[in-house]
């Protein structure tokens, strides 16, 4: 039970610090996933076509 008392304080101080971000902030973590999920894709796609290559 100890443990678990632990995890809830730590998690307390973590809700307590975080913050809504700005408008700006928010576009600009959505441009830089989406970006990071294109290029994963692209490198999962150019793989496949290699493989289906030989």
């Amino acid at each position: 039970m100890g443990k678990l008392k632990t995890f809830y304080k730590k998690c307390r101080r973590v809700w307590a610090v975080l913050k809504k971000p700005t408008k700006q902030e928010f576009i600009l973590i959505s441009k830089v996933s989406a970006i990071g999920i294109g290029i994963l894709g692209l490198i999962g796609f150019i793989i496949s076509q290699i493989v289906n290559l030989f």
